[in-house]
């Protein structure tokens, strides 16, 4: 099937549109763009390269995705933007490609739903069937994994990870990493425990959650630190998928894990 492009979109000779690509009223294509079968690009998006989007992904109106990265540091040096398959892009998302600093990519997975006004900046890695909503924001750098959810006017901060599973409240400022599975609120967040909604929607057992839920006791209310929170967890509690998923998790954090506040102290990461 031949792509349909509206007589007022701008295509630009070297794009490459696969079969049954729809392109919308004063849409503007650029070089350097491939887009997958099936995929509709709404009125007045702008989409540039290079920029790669997979099949059945729907871009509504005003979208610029594919834009050079928001860096004082670039230059203008060939960076580019991945996007997987069937992806919902609702209207006046930004994505922007990566720096060279940065590893030269952004990415965002497949069965995304981002919600009208979400950016995603340079150099970010999102997995698969997350969920922004409203105007919810990455800096740079930011990675987020599968079936998190980012709720709406919240930012995470730059170099930040958001773990599996997990759901970031709305507004929330994240300046650290999130745990996985965890639900994650407030303007100075706070780690208030885990996402057994999302969890039991996603077919996860009573056990599973049960596990977990001793799992974050352990982790942030014990009075133990993270070193000796994870020696615990991993002499007694390792066998547990989750659990095990949970301690990869903080071993690797960088940035320190946002933890529950208690009086007299500010949440930080030790």
């Amino acid at each position: 099937m031949e792509p349909a492009i509206h007589p007022t979109a701008v295509i630009h000779r070297d794009a490459e549109l696969g079969a049954g690509v729809k392109v919308g009223p004063y849409a503007v294509v650029g070089a350097g763009v491939a887009i997958g079968d099936g995929t509709e690009v709404g009125a007045h998006c702008r989409i540039e390269g290079p920029t790669t989007l997979g099949r059945d992904n729907h871009l509504h109106g005003h979208c610029c995705v594919g834009l050079a990265p928001q860096d004082l540091k670039y230059a203008g040096e060939p960076t580019r933007l991945e996007i997987g398959d069937r992806n919902q892009i609702r209207e006046f998302v930004t994505i922007n490609r990566g720096t060279p600093g940065g590893g030269g990519v952004t990415r965002l997975g497949s069965d995304n739903l981002l919600m009208t006004g979400t950016h995603i900046g340079h150099d970010c890695q999102v997995g698969d069937h997350v969920v922004f909503a409203n105007s919810g924001t990455l800096a740079g750098h930011v990675e987020v994994r599968d079936w998190a959810g980012i709720g709406a006017f919240s930012a995470v901060h730059q170099f930040s990870r958001v773990g599996q599973h997990a759901y970031v409240g709305g507004f929330t400022v994240v300046i650290l990493d999130v745990l996985p599975f965890s639900i994650t609120v407030g303007q100075k967040a706070r780690c208030v425990g885990v996402n057994r909604i999302g969890l039991g929607r996603r077919g996860y057992d009573r056990a599973a959650v049960t596990a977990l839920e001793r799992a974050f006791r352990i982790l942030l209310r014990s009075g133990h630190n993270t070193t000796q929170a994870l020696e615990l967890l991993r002499a007694g509690h390792s066998e547990q998928p989750l659990v095990a998923e949970l301690i990869e998790f903080v071993q690797s954090s960088e940035r320190g894990i946002t933890k529950t506040v208690r009086k007299g102290n500010r949440g930080a990461g030790d």
